[in-house]
């Protein structure tokens, strides 16, 4: 066995002041949730759309169906690219899963029937899973740890980027002047799979993640990404501060762990902080799912929205879910993680069983119950995204992207994938008692999580990773981080 290597990298990375190269990183690597916000919001907005003879002719089941194959695609993307991207690293993994993305999106637009349809919502869920899991590895891993929570909520909450993107897209091509809906839902794929094309080029000059290159022996590549980064920055802000603290990798150990050493760190070593993220995922996933997979059926079979019309009611839910992660964010930093997660977690349960409520005693029209959700989700995006940061932030370096799709999975594949199928058979019962079971059930168990994030939670906040969470193969230096 050689001799450990210490080095300071995670230290120089953390130290650096905001610039345009992190801009550059953030804008590149964060877009895949826009991505995933446009996938999502497209279905959903033109759900109603689909049913029509002369489109596919879906029923509400099936539109229901299709969100859970999408997720059942990502629930295996995160776990299959999940691996590789701890095997072969994250940049080889953030252009593979933008690929399969692009080419599942692309064949959607040309889906003659529900089974082509279906299985084109599984392939882009494959690249989309497989976003979540190489994506918020590097992220976490570039960014600088003082400012990691803001941005990480930011970066997840861009998702309803997409969203008001996707409603827009819909809003327009379904247009009877425009192309209208029997061509209009093929071209919003067709559009999608081309932005996805551009973001490929710019994703391409982002770099592999240096800690990543050091826990696999690679410290010569690593210094020379870290010292051209540094110099973009010094070239902005002039001399930068000194580095403290050294990480020690050790010598020979340059393998991704077995998943057998995974499910030990996970089920014994770390085993709270695995109960608070299992409880996290399932609560959030259900909540999401639940209500913006259905959201266009409940708005034309409870109110009576023109099927043309639903984009509109995405807009304002969209602005609450965007906002919430930006002004919320900076508090998981300054408060801290623990107390920001259980309150908007807690809060985000009320807020949706009051609405539920609201909808189910008839108070509510299309407009004020567009404006309800705004004002639940601009708590819940913050506190779904905060689910995310916690996964990818206090697990070992060497495992953060199995991590990522083990919770991931745990999370969309009970809490995502039965939510839109149940809430789809709810809804076409047309009694909104039905539907106020299912808005009770997602409620509970947002309470619950964050009452458990509150006990158990790890406080993350402003530390580098190395000290949450020590890689496998090191241990902190006598005048490191964990002193």
């Amino acid at each position: 066995m050689t001799a450990a290597v210490h080095s300071d990298i995670p230290a120089r990375l953390d130290r650096l002041p905001w610039s345009r190269w992190h801009w550059r990183v953030v804008i590149a690597l964060g877009v895949a949730w826009v991505l995933d916000g446009l996938e999502v919001t497209l279905v959903g907005s033109i759900g109603a759309v689909l049913e029509r003879p002369d489109t596919l002719g879906l029923s509400a089941g099936e539109i229901g169906w299709s969100g859970s194959i999408y997720i059942a695609g990502a629930v295996i993307g995160a776990l299959l690219f999940g691996r590789l991207t701890d095997r072969l690293g994250r940049k080889k993994l953030f252009l593979v899963t933008l690929v399969v993305y692009t080419l599942g999106t692309l064949a959607t637009a040309f889906s003659p029937n529900f089974a082509f349809f279906a299985l084109c919502r599984f392939i882009t869920g494959l690249g989309i899973g497989g976003e979540y899991a190489a994506i918020n590895s590097a992220i976490d891993e570039l960014i600088p740890a003082r400012v990691r929570g803001r941005v990480n909520l930011a970066i997840n909450g861009s998702f309803w980027i997409g969203a008001a993107l996707g409603a827009g897209l819909s809003l327009v091509l379904l247009d009877p002047r425009v192309i209208g809906p029997v061509w209009g839902w093929r071209a919003g794929f067709a559009l999608g799979a081309v932005l996805a094309v551009a973001i490929l080029l710019v994703r391409r000059h982002v770099p592999e993640s240096p800690r990543w290159l050091m826990a696999h022996g690679r410290a010569d590549e690593a210094l020379r990404i870290v010292e051209t980064i540094e110099a973009e920055v010094r070239a902005q802000h002039g001399p930068l501060a000194l580095a403290e603290g050294r990480v020690a990798y050790g010598g020979g150990h340059h393998r991704s762990p077995s998943m057998r050493e995974v499910a030990h760190v996970l089920l014994r070593r770390y085993r709270a902080r695995s109960v608070v993220a299992v409880a996290l995922m399932v609560s959030q996933a259900f909540f999401y799912n639940a209500i913006f997979f259905t959201y266009a059926l409940v708005l034309t079979r409870f109110y009576g929205v023109a099927e043309d019309n639903v984009a509109l009611y995405i807009f304002p839910f969209a602005l609450g879910n965007v906002l919430g992660p930006l002004l919320l964010g900076p508090l998981f930093d300054s408060v801290g993680r623990r107390k920001m997660i259980a309150l908007t977690y807690v809060l985000a349960g009320v807020g949706l069983a009051f609405t539920g409520w609201a909808f189910m005693m008839g108070w509510l029209d299309a407009r004020s119950q567009a404006l309800c959700w705004s004002a639940v989700f601009f708590l819940a995006s913050a506190a779904a995204s905060s689910a995310y940061l916690t996964v990818s932030e206090v697990f070992p370096l060497e495992m953060r992207a199995m991590a990522i799709a083990i919770f991931y999975a745990i999370g969309m594949g009970a809490g995502g994938f039965v939510a839109p199928v149940l809430f789809g058979v709810l809804i076409e019962t047309g009694s909104r008692g039905a539907v106020m079971v299912g808005y009770a059930i997602g409620a509970t168990l947002v309470i619950i999580a964050g009452l458990l994030a509150l006990r158990y939670a790890a406080d993350a906040e402003c530390k580098p990773l190395e000290e949450v969470a020590p890689p496998l193969s090191s241990e902190i230096g006598s005048t490191g981080i964990g002193d």
